[in-house]
């Protein structure tokens, strides 16, 4: 929403004009302190402060600060800037936060330095500096940006624990419940409250969602389908033919398709198990498909509408089918479906008639990704990133026993927990050993984040910086447990004699500390 104020001022002229400013505001959800009527009220105190006139008003009310993406009124103000369709010299913004909680502090310094080079100055008016480019204001503001990432990355983290710990105890997070199914609102104390129609929300924060059995008609079609499957070995589309012929509608009253039976044949909630975490969409950065070691799941959680047994034959089905397929004539079908759709997705591939599913590509191919590759097809977000961590985590092992070899070729011993990985040299030292991805910023700077267990607590941490092929070791960092103040580390080349200290092109000095010397040679 963009406002333009029009006061007497504007017809009137004279050296003691006030400066003209523009406000941007922004409210996400997060606290009602930082409703966009407080920050203006805040604004317009600091504007008589320092003689300022409000002539135009940006807010962008219940937006993340994550990204851009989606914040029409900053869109707006930037394009404003960028293309001289200004009539203001300042802008004003309540904090550093309210300009964004960029999650690469650099975002926020980059649409910052637009408006800067447009001759326009941001005022953060509730901040406790002066934003005028001195080497301290530079640096506090630097500090809050990256305060201000950090803040959503901490609540990432708290909420993604806490509906963790919810689905362990059977409630569900998101989503429709599915045919045959119902979304059954309790209380904190697990008393039924009533059932959730689509559309419905719960209102009071103690309330929970659990799945219950839905209509007995839709529970009888679902065991149908399941024993059409299992039993008389009709295929999806078969299946869904007869739905159709019945008169049956789905769960969004339309006509059944292939892939809409095929989610019910190998959805864990029919055999009554809580599974969540198949994607995520962490800090809204990329929609990820996750590995199924990694998700969330509480078995029997709420009553099943098939038995385990009869939901393990339809899944043992589905797997076989693509089993009696060569990789070749797998990618054939799987370039067959791309012709004729232009496009694909785990969807579109479930649709597909007398195919393997989605799952089962994954299951040969080791992803989807590398499916797509094999026949050329690229998806329009690059997602190679999923790849490079997967071979990232298969190197730890070989670079772990690569360490062990070192510090016993120097002569001193390594022994590796089995618990965690780490290593106890010269049973003195505790060591964990860490690789960080190489992530090429959009101008061409290497950056590295490198995720530390805090459980861990080891001596020394050996983290290993990938090369921009994130094939071969870049270089080495050997920090001691007293410089680790942070769980998540983000490094560029150059981070400051405070941390380059500790870089290494090898490990060979870390092998040198592990080499065993007899007293008097030590002496």
């Amino acid at each position: 929403m963009v406002i333009e104020w029009r006061t007497a001022n504007d017809t009137q002229s004279g050296d003691r004009s006030p400066k003209r400013a523009a406000e941007y505001v922004r409210m996400s959800t997060e606290h009602q302190k930082y409703s966009t009527d407080n920050q203006a009220a805040e604004i317009r105190a600091y504007a008589d402060r320092r003689g300022f006139e409000i002539v135009r008003t940006y807010a962008d009310e219940g937006k993340s600060g994550l990204r851009i993406d989606g914040r029409s009124s900053l869109q707006q103000l930037l394009a404003d800037i960028d293309n001289g369709n200004v009539d203001f010299e300042a802008i004003l913004v309540y904090d550093v936060s309210r300009w964004g909680r960029f999650q690469d502090p650099d975002e926020a310094a980059h649409y910052e330095l637009r408006c800067k080079r447009a001759g326009i100055a941001v005022h953060y008016v509730a901040e406790q500096f002066e934003n005028d480019g001195t080497i301290g204001s530079s640096i506090i503001k630097t500090v809050k940006r990256a305060m201000a990432g950090e803040y959503s990355r901490e609540l990432s983290v708290k909420v993604f624990k806490g509906q963790c710990r919810l689905i362990t105890l059977g409630y569900r997070q998101g989503g429709a419940a599915g045919f045959g199914l119902r979304r059954m609102l309790v209380d904190e104390h697990g008393q039924q409250k009533g059932v959730l129609e689509r559309g419905d929300h719960k209102s009071i924060a103690t309330d929970r969602i659990v799945l219950v059995r839905g209509p007995e008609e839709e529970v009888a079609t679902v065991q149908e389908i399941y024993r059409q499957f299992v039993e008389d070995r009709r295929s999806e589309r078969e299946i869904a033919h007869w739905l159709n012929e019945q008169g049956i509608l789905s769960d969004l009253g339309r006509s059944w398709t292939r892939g809409a039976v095929h989610q019910i044949l190998i959805n864990d909630k029919y055999a009554g198990h809580n599974v969540w975490g198949r994607t995520s969409f962490k800090l809204k950065t990329r929609h990820v498909r996750n590995d199924p070691s990694e998700w969330i799941r509480q078995d029997d959680a709420f009553p099943a509408i098939v038995s385990q047994a009869q939901f393990d034959q339809a899944r043992l089905i589905v797997e076989e089918r693509s089993k009696r397929l060569t990789d070749d004539e797998m990618l054939a079908l799987l370039s067959d479906i791309f012709k004729k759709n232009g496009y694909l997705s785990g969807l579109i591939i479930d649709e597909f008639e007398d195919g393997p599913s989605s799952s089962a590509y994954q299951s040969r191919f080791g992803s989807l990704l590398r499916a797509y590759s094999l026949i050329g097809f690229v998806p329009d977000h690059d997602y190679r990133y999923i790849e490079i961590n997967r071979a990232l985590r298969r190197m730890h092992p070989s670079v772990v026993q690569g360490v062990i070899a070192g510090v016993r070729a120097a002569g001193g011993t390594a022994i590796q927990s089995l618990e965690d990985d780490t290593l106890l040299v010269n049973e003195e030292i505790t060591a964990s050993i860490v690789i960080a991805r190489c992530k090429l910023t959009p101008g061409g700077s290497r950056r590295w984040k490198i995720r530390l267990d805090e459980s861990l607590r080891p001596d020394l941490t050996i983290c290993v910086r990938m090369d921009e092929d994130n094939m071969n070791a870049h270089d080495f960092y050997i920090l001691p447990r007293m410089t680790l103040a942070e769980s998540v580390l983000r490094l560029a080349d150059h981070n400051g004699l405070s941390f380059d200290a500790f870089r290494f092109d090898t490990l060979d000095g870390f092998f040198a500390l592990a080499e065993r010397a007899p007293i008097p040679r030590a002496a």
